[in-house]
């Protein structure tokens, strides 16, 4: 049974429908990558499964039930931060936990578990100002992870990094990620990131009336070094198999057809 499935969904705003027709399953624990040009409804599949954007026509099932506003499964992790300035990197990742009832001093010690995990007990007093953009993501990370979600929601969370940080990121996110195989619906514009991360990469026909028009499982073996198996003969096959029809929608989206 699918964890995650849009049953031929379409979001219209006024005139403009931005997706339609969307039929997208995903299976407990899998980690699936969304891709296309620009405007093609991406980001707006992931805020109808978060709940944040009620589908226009058609329906999003999760675990086993028809989604009716926010989804209490998933966690969300942003393009840009969501950290609040005036709270330490402690404080911002127990802070979900707060929200939900859970006494400060038990939320910062499991924040402080989670900070470990994600490379940074040493800093738990410094403020996001006082961070790398690497080490901003990795405490965005464990505020999400930390509320346990069976269901993550990520929307180009690494497009601001540098080329190496965002490689690391990618890494740590993969070793997270072996640790409870949690469903993952990632959106990036990077084809190699997609590749690199996912079972099964997703492309996305230009908007508008956007869906999904190639599904390729990626067969990559596990555990990834997402540097190394850049290099390998078949994540160049499957590259070439996956632009081969990307290509021509992200023309159609530029020449506007």
């Amino acid at each position: 049974m699918s964890f995650l499935e849009f049953r031929d969904v379409a979001v219209a705003f006024g005139p403009y429908v931005a997706v339609e027709g969307v039929g997208l399953a995903l299976k407990e624990g899998e980690f699936v990558s969304l891709v296309g040009p620009t405007g093609c409804g991406k980001s707006t599949l992931l805020n109808v499964a978060a709940g944040l954007l009620p589908p226009s026509r058609g329906e999003v099932w999760v675990a086993g039930a028809p989604l009716r506003g926010l989804n209490p499964l998933a966690g969300y992790l942003f393009q840009q931060d969501a950290l609040l300035p005036w709270k330490t990197a402690l404080d911002n990742v127990a802070l979900p936990l707060v929200f939900r009832g859970v006494p400060w001093n038990e939320a910062r010690e499991r924040a402080r578990a989670w900070l470990a995990k994600v490379g940074l007990a040493r800093f738990p007093h410094r403020y996001p100002h006082q961070l790398s953009g690497g080490q901003r993501k990795r405490v965005g990370l464990a505020q999400v992870l930390i509320q346990d979600p069976k269901l993550l929601l990520m929307d180009e969370p690494f497009s601001a990094l540098d080329v190496q940080t965002r490689q690391l990121m990618e890494n740590e996110l993969l070793r997270l990620w072996q640790e409870n195989r949690k469903t993952v619906l990632f959106v990036t514009h990077d084809l190699e990131e997609a590749i690199a991360l996912s079972d099964r990469v997703v492309v996305m026909a230009a908007g508008p009336r956007s869906r999904p028009i190639g599904e390729f499982p990626i067969p990559l073996p596990r555990p990834r070094d997402v540097a190394e198996v850049r290099l390998t003969p078949e994540f160049l096959r499957i590259h070439r198999e996956i632009w081969d029809l990307l290509r021509g929608e992200v023309m159609r989206a530029h020449a506007g057809v």
